[in-house]
């Protein structure tokens, strides 16, 4: 029922694709009720990075014409974000970057992030800071001009022994 909010006409079929897009089919299925099990007033009894993959799934389902997320990643650490999943037959690995760029394709999308790999593929990224652009361009473009986004990369994908 919460990831079919998104779709209330949606199939079990339709349902169960969209879980597996976002990466928490695999979870839901280790629960005694599967797909039936109560998790709370608001998912309450769900972890924050479960609650954001419910919220993934719904959105593949709703599948929307114009997408806004603001911090779709926030509660998934590195290694959720980077977790794979096998497809029905057990080939293809899906991750939930991978997901969120295959969501945003041939739709309008505007991403709010604090986790620069959830916007290094957007087509234009904008440097806010104190309500101002500080600069704006494409990954590649703000990399070579070696302002705030190439700096704030820097740090954040830094070599783990300087961490």
């Amino acid at each position: 029922e919460n990831i079919a909010y998104g779709d209330l006409e949606a199939t079990d079929g339709q349902i169960i694709e969209a879980a597996k897009k976002a990466n928490i089919h695999d979870y839901i299925m280790t629960l005694e009720k599967g797909y039936d099990t109560d998790v709370g007033e608001r998912g309450v009894k769900l972890s924050g990075g479960q609650r954001q993959r419910i919220s993934i799934a719904r959105v593949f389902l709703k599948n929307p014409a114009i997408l806004i997320l603001d911090e779709a990643t926030s509660a998934l650490d590195n290694e959720s974000e980077r977790l794979g999943q096998e497809s029905l037959d057990n080939v293809t690995e899906n991750y939930i970057q991978d997901s969120l760029d295959e969501l945003c394709k041939n739709r309008t999308t505007i991403v709010v992030a604090h986790r620069l790999s959830t916007i290094k593929n957007a087509d234009e990224i904008a440097v806010l800071a104190h309500g101002e652009i500080l600069e704006k361009g494409a990954h590649q473009a703000l990399m070579e001009r070696g302002g705030a986004y190439a700096a704030l990369y820097a740090y954040q994908f830094r070599p783990e022994d300087l961490v």
